[in-house]
């Protein structure tokens, strides 16, 4: 019962752990996406301003 019990406490904190560091991955890439894509329009911009 005692391990039953630690078990039912454990599981949510594990899954809350699993969740918020796939939603930071997730986030992470789309930064990177982000920044490429500035970096690609600044480099356009400055083309076209040359």
């Amino acid at each position: 019962m005692n391990i039953m019990m630690s078990l039912l406490v454990m599981l949510p904190i594990i899954l809350g752990g699993i969740f918020l560091f796939g939603v930071s991955i997730y986030a992470l890439i789309l930064l990177i996406q982000l920044m490429k894509r500035s970096i690609i329009a600044l480099d356009i911009y400055i083309d076209k301003n040359r």
